[in-house]
């Protein structure tokens, strides 16, 4: 084994429902890769035995995924159950006793973020932290302020370069392959800077609600839940300058200076909407001033992007579900008497399929007058393909850092949104099926209009995960 690979994996919160859902389909799916033939210590206070733990991982398999007879038997043979209160030193010690020779853990804590810091101190403790790493689940903090105490914590037991921050979005992919498009083709550099980009609109749309997750969302909202992380994801992936090295850190270091050349996001660039219907949710406070839906308007002060808008809309309850990229170019002089002139651009979708497109006008038939036409690559989900979880988890315990958030491009993406989360702004009732509340159309709106995605695939079911 790779002397920086992880030598056992501790999965905290391992009877909750992101392991059920994600966690258990990606640890077979990387048994089945070779990829993980390490002990498995799963932690979690259920009352339960090995036994019990065994035949959810099977029922999870069977109805996340599909069950891989050797595959799933090789990891039960990996698996080993600690039942255990987070808060008791007991617990910890057991998880020591049960690592034995173990001296490269990593501890995945998929666990309520109220509990990291408390979890993170006694692995130190317990002296389950010398020479391991943790893993742990967004959201990140609820605030700049909250990150940083968080950070803190963190660093008080691991170094820095042993603390993967995961956001499972980056493991997708699609978002993933950004880089790799951004970079490995030369035709998008001449135009893709301030001089021939009007704006740069991007929209994650989900066509469903809280899908019983009303007291978590109700504490979140659609700001800190997929704008702060996803979507910034997105944002810094499109802005980058290229790294001068492709290891984890050179990516990382181009990421987090886009963010700093973005100023915090103020209260008139900003509309929260809430959907008819989401304060009759279970969990939900009748008087919730929760958005969930946010339009919003950055930009970023650099050599390459300045004066140009980045428009970013993210809501529940819309007509579709999907998440696109539109890179709207300034149109060009109108040379040609009569002809009604409309921007090129370049469409990037992320989900629930993959299309690079490129859209321009071509001459109608009859007459000296153009009619708008899209140039499509589209790529459909392959066999056998990584999940985002397996990419991510499986990057934590090899030592890649590049897929994981570091502390300095956390506190910036707080920073950003922190004025705007303080401030009193309206929230706006908009009906569900549609695409936000009204204000937002004429209060953030790229020139030329919002673009709207059209599907011409059904839209994929979608599971709803958290933290155990």
């Amino acid at each position: 084994m790779n002397q920086s690979h992880s030598d056992s994996l501790v999965f905290f919160g391992a009877t909750g429902d992101l392991a059920y859902k994600k966690i258990f389909p990606s640890l077979q799916a990387m048994v089945k890769r070779g990829t993980l033939d390490v002990p498995v210590v799963c932690v979690a206070k259920s009352g339960w035995n090995i036994d019990q733990l065994r035949a959810r991982v099977q029922d999870s398999l069977e109805k996340h995924g599909g069950l891989d007879r050797a595959a799933f038997d090789k990891l039960c043979s990996l698996l080993h159950y600690i039942d255990g209160d987070y808060m008791e030193m007991e617990t910890f010690q057991s998880i020591r006793r049960e690592l034995g020779s173990a001296e490269r853990p990593a501890h995945y804590l998929a666990i309520p973020p109220a509990l990291f810091g408390q979890v993170v101190e006694r692995l130190g403790q317990a002296g389950c932290a010398k020479g391991g790493r943790v893993v742990v689940e967004k959201p990140f903090g609820t605030d700049l302020e909250s990150a940083q105490a968080l950070n803190l914590i963190l660093l008080g037991t691991f170094k820095e370069k042993e603390i993967f921050r995961i956001d499972h979005y980056l493991g997708k992919r699609p978002v993933y392959s950004m880089l790799y498009n951004r970079f490995s083709n030369s035709f998008l550099e001449p135009f893709f800077n301030r001089n021939s980009v009007e704006s740069v609109q991007i929209t994650m749309a989900e066509d469903f609600g809280v899908q019983g997750r009303g007291a978590f969302y109700d504490k979140t909202g659609a700001i800190r839940d997929v704008v702060q992380n996803h979507l910034f994801q997105i944002l810094t992936n499109l802005a980058m300058e290229p790294p001068v090295r492709m290891d984890s850190e050179s990516i990382r270091d181009e990421k987090v200076k886009v963010l700093k050349a973005v100023p915090p996001v103020e209260a008139r660039h900003l509309v929260r909407g809430q959907f008819r219907g989401y304060l009759s949710e279970k969990g939900v406070s009748p008087e919730s001033k929760t958005e969930t839906f946010a339009s919003l308007r950055l930009h970023i002060d650099s050599w390459r992007w300045q004066g140009v808008p980045f428009y970013i809309r993210a809501g529940k309850c819309l007509p579709v579900t999907c998440t696109e990229v539109l890179i709207r170019l300034r149109k060009p002089p109108a040379v040609i008497p009569g002809a009604k002139l409309t921007s090129n651009y370049l469409r990037f979708r992320i989900s629930p399929d993959v299309t690079v497109a490129v859209g321009m006008l071509s001459r109608s038939p009859d007459e000296m007058t153009g009619e708008p036409v899209e140039l499509i690559a589209s790529q459909h989900p392959r066999a056998n393909e990584m999940d985002a979880y397996e990419r991510v988890l499986g990057d934590a315990m090899s030592g890649d850092r590049t897929l994981f958030a570091r502390e300095d491009y956390i506190e910036e993406a707080w920073r950003i949104v922190d004025p705007v989360l303080r401030a009193d702004t309206p929230v706006h009732e908009y009906e569900p099926g549609t695409w936000g509340p009204a204000p937002a159309t004429p209060v953030i709106a790229p020139a030329g209009g919002w673009h709207v995605p059209v599907l011409t695939l059904s839209t994929t079911s979608h599971d709803t995960v958290r933290a155990a």
